[in-house]
């Protein structure tokens, strides 16, 4: 009787979930990277951004970001319309984001009447002065960096990741905290080339809409500068019927009535 009793127990846990194996890192990332940038087939949302200084005087940013994705965890487009303060009134930032090359990514200046195409290497330069950077609106490639599975905490995966081409960018590796329930990334810390963390990208706040885990509020810290910036996003829906001509040169001086 002692002995069935044991092998009963034994078997509870190898097969009960507080005991299952984490997924592989793949899994994760793969997982992460879908929640963080591909909630339904596309989407809109209106967005506030706050840029304060190390001196706290803060500037505004408002503007609307339209998504469309080709195909999950794959190509991917993005146009964001920017409406408010004067001087970047009408201006537009419209990504491709590809998979298997770097992304294509065009600004329009209205001041100018001109279309500048952002070169590869500008990607990690400030978005609009922000402490944002022009590839956080579409992501990282997951293949510019090895992963790995540094914690597993009873609610988060914390994945370290490192640059394959450390001479392209200013970090030399990241961690980024995902919660284990919605997949979402929660918070990343940047180290710089000396080990020592000099950036913080965190989700302030999260909620469900149309049945989609959704950040709703983040915030990027500059430490060494002593700036932060602050996005605060609103009005957001998901599967409204976006086509792909929107995000085409037609529509960079011309916006599109989706973003109204």
């Amino acid at each position: 009787m002692k002995k069935t009793m044991l092998f009963s127990l034994l078997a509870l846990l190898v097969v009960s979930p507080a005991f299952a194996a984490d997924p592989s890192v793949d899994e994760i990332i793969s997982k992460a990277n879908l929640a963080a940038y591909y909630g339904g087939d596309d989407g809109r949302a209106e967005v506030k951004m706050t840029i304060k200084d190390s001196q706290g005087r803060e500037r505004e940013r408002e503007f609307v970001i339209l998504r469309k994705d080709k195909a999950d965890g794959g190509a991917q487009l993005f146009y964001v319309y920017f409406k408010k303060p004067s001087d970047v009134s009408k201006m537009v930032f419209m990504v491709h984001k590809n998979t298997d090359k770097d992304d294509d990514r065009w600004m329009y200046l209205p001041a100018l009447d001109l279309v500048k195409r952002i070169a590869a290497s500008d990607k990690r330069t400030s978005f609009v002065g922000s402490n944002f950077m022009y590839e956080d609106v579409s992501g990282r490639n997951l293949a510019e960096d090895s992963h790995e599975l540094a914690q597993s905490t009873n609610t988060h995966y914390v994945i370290k990741n490192t640059p394959k081409k450390p001479g392209e960018v200013e970090f030399s590796s990241y961690t980024v905290q995902i919660d284990k329930k919605t997949f979402l990334p929660v918070k990343a810390v940047y180290l710089d080339k000396n080990g020592k963390e000099y950036r913080i990208v965190e989700a302030v706040k999260t909620e469900i809409i149309d049945g989609i885990p959704t950040v709703t509020e983040s915030k990027v810290t500059d430490i060494a500068a002593g700036s932060s910036t602050v996005s605060k996003f609103s009005n957001v829906k998901y599967n409204i019927g976006l086509t792909e001509d929107l995000f085409t040169e037609r529509y960079l001086r011309r916006p599109p009535r989706e973003i109204r």
